[in-house]
């Protein structure tokens, strides 16, 4: 089964409203553009044998008209010799022949109609035809806009994780040289610390050498 069961679905059909209710509306543009692109060719199919048929009226008119005027002038001929017995067959069959042309005429007529018909069906699909087309390049176009703005998106997010990052990083450092700071505050002041008990320990080793000296000299 087709999208559409007849030519007249087509040309009524809503476009919009049709691709606004799909769920994969770019899927669904593409089976309407070819239902209608081979509605289109069945048309003009049908068009061209039409006018084929046409140009073989119009022949067969020809040919009937010109075998009235051949009947007639036998007529013509026949009452000039005397013989207006073949004059009554040849008018009878110049009137047969003009019955026949104006059944084929009427024949014609309706065909013209008929093609006249085809040819507004024809041009009222390829507008529609036309107009899915259009709507088919702004999804293309959107859809393609939404790409564009997925992947702005999602780099915008990856600069934005990588920017934090390279923050916290930062911030680490900035600990880290503050920690780097206050060791080696700690280590500076322990040396201080341990220089001056060394201080005290050598100054109580002069005075205890000091003392040994001036006893040794008394008892001398």
């Amino acid at each position: 089964m087709g999208l559409f069961s007849r030519f007249t679905d087509i040309v009524n059909a809503n476009i919009n409203s049709m691709l606004d209710k799909a769920e994969h509306p770019e899927k669904m543009i593409r089976l309407i553009i070819q239902e209608m692109e081979e509605t289109l060719v069945e048309v003009r199919s049908t068009a061209a044998k039409n006018i084929a048929e046409k140009k073989s009226l119009v022949r067969e008119i020809r040919n009937l008209e010109a075998s009235i005027e051949n009947w007639h002038n036998k007529a013509e001929l026949a009452i000039s010799k005397g013989r207006e017995d073949l004059a009554k067959s040849a008018l009878t069959e110049k009137h047969k022949a003009k019955e026949q042309v104006d059944y084929v005429r009427e024949q014609l007529t309706q065909l013209d109609e008929y093609l006249n018909g085809v040819q507004e069906d024809a041009q009222r699909l390829q507008e529609k035809l036309s107009e899915a087309k259009r709507r088919q390049e702004t999804l293309i176009l959107r859809q393609q806009s939404a790409q564009v703005r997925l992947k702005v998106r999602e780099k915008a997010a990856v600069h934005n994780i990588e920017d934090a990052i390279g923050k916290f990083e930062r911030y680490q450092q900035k600990i880290d040289k503050v920690e780097a700071q206050i060791e080696a505050y700690d280590m500076t002041q322990n040396s201080d610390l341990d220089s001056q008990f060394r201080a005290l320990e050598t100054n109580e080793n002069i005075e205890q050498e000091l003392e040994l000296l001036k006893k040794k000299v008394v008892n001398a």
